[in-house]
């Protein structure tokens, strides 16, 4: 499980992305890393743009250092770039389309949904973050899950972002459900981060 002991905001600063929406205000309104030196000029090597590119990454999904690793290697065996392989791998988590259909607010409530055993897919509880959804897998809150305060919340579109629900879900928040029509295309998937010098973190 990856540590969250340190402040989502803080965490947020110093990543150079807002990973919550309550971080969206702060990162506006202090866009340098935190501490008393955040506002200084820093050189920074290759290999420190490439592994807070990697961290970035992780960040966003929410994933151990281990979790990364192993879908690094399995991006490494896909057709096409590992960089988009990559992301693509780490886009078809259960947790992260959970957010991504606007059941969830944040990657972390996503997973504690998950975790909690409050979502089915294909009929089935499935209670790991990392399950990975594949083509025409159905995807729903469990009936028994139904009327707690967050799904009441998601049902009326409270967690919906401005943004538009990515091309390869269809989603039914009344019904709180939603089916992966097919694999996410990289430039689909709402995350910020330059793939490439994740690649050549891991190919050091």
């Amino acid at each position: 499980m990856p540590n969250q002991s340190r402040p989502k905001v803080k965490k947020s600063r110093a990543l150079g992305i807002a990973l919550t929406p309550k971080a969206v205000k702060y990162f506006e309104a202090r866009p340098y890393p935190p501490g008393e030196h955040g506002r200084g000029r820093k050189q920074n090597s290759d290999y420190k743009v490439r592994l807070l590119e990697k961290q970035r990454l992780r960040a966003q999904y929410d994933i151990s250092e281990k979790q990364m690793a192993r879908a690094y290697d399995r991006a490494k065996k896909a057709e096409g770039k590992t960089g988009e392989a990559l992301v693509i791998e780490l886009e078809r988590r259960l947790d992260a389309l959970i957010l991504r259909s606007g059941i969830a607010r944040t990657i972390y409530q996503a997973r504690q949904m998950v975790v909690h055993g409050h979502i089915e897919v294909n009929g089935g509880k499935v209670d790991k973050p990392s399950f990975r959804v594949r083509p025409d897998d159905v995807v729903m809150v469990r009936e028994r899950s139904r009327e707690k305060h967050p799904f009441q919340v998601a049902r009326e579109g409270g967690y919906d972002t401005d943004g538009e629900t990515p091309r390869y879900l269809q989603v039914n928040l009344k019904a709180l459900a939603f089916r992966l029509d097919r694999d996410p295309n990289r430039k689909e998937i709402p995350v910020i981060c330059d793939e490439q010098l994740v690649v050549e973190y891991y190919a050091r």
